[in-house]
């Protein structure tokens, strides 16, 4: 199944929702060659990506929420740390373990259920609290 973006996602910042666009491309990137049994081939570049990817995205959303003077900031940023984390621990799984079909899928369904429910519940607050 693929991650689909979809209007209700859109946060209203163009490099917000770019970036974001980027992100479901690369999971489908991944999820697509994990189909074809070439997710090993994709996994370290993905990964790499992925974890580049939390590093600068996340920072250009915690400088919009701090310019806006977002009241749940502190929360959001805790979040974006753990997700960073994560990304971390799993990039070092795939360095020491291999890029296995199990750790292929396993990427892509965190990758997936990240960036559908922390946009749909989490950017779309932001959004919301800078839009209104």
């Amino acid at each position: 199944m693929a991650f689909i973006w979809t209007e209700d996602m859109v946060t209203g910042n163009s490099t917000i929702d770019n970036q974001h666009k980027q992100c479901f491309n690369y999971a489908n990137d991944l999820l697509n060659a994990c189909k074809s049994g070439q997710g090993h081939a994709r996994l370290n570049s993905t990964m790499q990506f992925f974890v580049d990817y939390t590093n600068k995205h996340f920072v250009d959303e915690e400088k919009l929420q701090q310019q806006y003077h977002y009241p749940d900031y502190t929360n959001h940023k805790k979040l974006h740390d753990s997700f960073k984390i994560t990304m971390d621990d799993l990039a070092k799984k795939v360095n020491s373990e291999g890029a296995t079909p199990t750790i292929s899928a396993k990427i892509t369904s965190i990758i997936g259920d990240w960036l559908i429910n922390h946009i749909l519940n989490e950017d779309k607050k932001v959004a919301a609290y800078i839009n209104g």
